[in-house]
């Protein structure tokens, strides 16, 4: 028998016509073309156009660079000793006073006294939030210049301020360190001392805390970091630190523009 040959239909043509789908030319585009662009820069030229970049700007000025690091080179040892090291005893004296205050705070946290630890909580809440410039402002125009003890008048300087107005905010959270740090030492260790006797008191001090030691150090650390770096905020309230002494040793060389970024790079540098 003979096998037929299927004849093809004719296409239906109906009255909606067909979108075809839309076929680009070239390239498709990429949503991350300039990032994967970026990233295949290589370091090495990244870190040579930021070391070039300062001497571009100084070289726009129309003056000696080279003057311009020979008075960094004469004011280098005075910012250090005068200015750096000035603001490395304010971040310490300051961070000493917070850890102080927020150990004890931080006490108050986990007291069993309702009232207390009302008290604590709202003041670390509101030191934790508030801003660490307008602290100082108000520290600095609310505190007298000196006070009258026993018939001896004491100076309150304006880096005294300084260092009462940056333990604030540092005691708050350091409060939150040592309160988190207790809370995270296992129940088993609070059910041994109470098994054995001790008082709550001599649980916190002689179990709990020397515990808490190892927990407390790196976020600690944090903080004294985050300190040291507030410190240029006292060059606002007219305490002379490293940023203010960079200022002062510039208009001593004229304020010329090609000063700013051996200067500022020095202070960047410490």
């Amino acid at each position: 028998m003979a096998r037929k040959t299927p004849v093809p239909m004719a296409p239906v043509r109906g009255a909606l016509p067909v979108l075809l789908p839309f076929t680009p030319r070239g390239p498709a585009y990429d949503d991350f073309f300039l990032v994967r662009w970026l990233a295949s820069i290589p370091a090495a030229w990244l870190l040579l156009i930021a070391a070039l970049f300062p001497f571009a700007v100084m070289a726009q000025s129309g003056r000696d660079t080279a003057s311009a690091f020979e008075a960094l080179i004469r004011w280098a040892p005075f910012l250090f000793t005068e200015g750096f090291l000035f603001n490395v005893l304010i971040s310490v004296l300051a961070m000493a006073l917070g850890t102080a205050v927020g150990a004890l705070a931080g006490l108050g946290l986990i007291s069993r006294n309702r009232v207390l630890r009302g008290i604590v909580q709202v003041y670390v809440t509101f030191f934790r939030n508030v801003p660490w410039l307008v602290l100082l402002f108000i520290i600095l125009l609310g505190l007298p210049f000196q006070m009258q003890a026993f018939g001896t008048t004491i100076p309150l300087p304006g880096w005294i301020k300084v260092v009462i107005g940056l333990a604030l905010p540092v005691s708050a959270n350091i409060a939150e360190v040592v309160r988190g740090a207790i809370q995270s030492v296992p129940t088993a260790q609070w059910e041994g001392a109470e098994s054995l006797g001790f008082t709550r008191q001599q649980t916190i001090w002689q179990i709990i805390l020397p515990q808490c030691v190892k927990r407390m150090l790196p976020p600690w650390m944090n903080w004294y970091a985050i300190m040291t770096m507030s410190t240029p905020l006292a060059s606002l309230l007219g305490v002379n630190e490293i940023i203010s002494l960079t200022r002062q040793a510039m208009e001593a060389e004229g304020n010329y523009p090609e000063l700013l970024m051996p200067f500022y790079s020095f202070a960047l540098l410490l």
